[in-house]
């Protein structure tokens, strides 16, 4: 079963993120709160991890995923910007928004949009992620925390836990942080054009 950690969602203890990034480290599969619901993470690089994640889901190997980043510069590692992609994220980072981008060679080939090779990245709002991403030093990997035939993200960590922690190696109780996923914006379209509604105004893309 999972361990739980119940984190301040404002000033965040950094013994406990400290902690879970070590779980993160050793390719563990954590719930963490984002500034839009909560979400499933792991490292880049664990394979194991991922298939987890596929298993909760149930979704194949195509799956989008997203690199969730600390800040804009961290971005640019992984992701292809121009100028005028640069602007606009600067603009909307951080925020609740999944921008779609053609991946650099840094992001691993497993992770990226088989045809198009893209990824999703995205900066969250949110005091709990971003310590645990500045602890890191690196993205995480991960996807929105619905389960198979719901609607909308799960809420409650201790139903979380209680539903798929056999799954999971922590689940972080960050407080009520939304239900509503992120608008997906894909920025390899000239003009960029927005793949979903979410918690992100879209008025920008109009």
């Amino acid at each position: 079963m999972a361990q739980f950690f119940q984190i301040h969602p404002e000033t965040p203890q950094h013994r406990l993120i400290s902690q879970a990034v070590e779980i993160i480290r050793k390719g563990g599969l954590i719930v963490y709160p984002t500034d839009s619901s909560y979400a499933l993470g792991c490292g880049m690089g664990e394979k194991g991890a991922m298939e987890r994640i596929q298993r909760i889901r149930r979704v194949d190997a195509k799956h989008n995923y997203t690199l969730v980043c600390r800040d804009l510069s961290e971005i640019a590692t992984y992701a292809k910007l121009d100028n005028q992609h640069y602007r606009l994220l600067k603009a909307l980072t951080p925020g609740p928004y999944t921008f779609i981008h053609h991946a650099t060679k840094k992001v691993p080939r497993r992770l990226q949009q088989e045809k198009r090779k893209s990824i999703g990245i995205r900066v969250p709002d949110n005091p709990i992620a971003l310590a645990l991403l500045e602890e890191l030093g690196e993205p995480l990997m991960s996807s929105t925390l619905i389960l198979p035939g719901d609607d909308t993200p799960m809420t409650d960590p201790y139903d979380i836990r209680e539903t798929i922690g056999h799954d999971l190696d922590l689940v972080i109780d960050g407080g009520f942080c939304g239900m509503e996923p992120t608008t997906v914006v894909d920025m390899c379209e000239d003009p960029p054009q927005v793949m979903r509604v979410g918690k992100g105004d879209v008025t920008l893309f109009e």
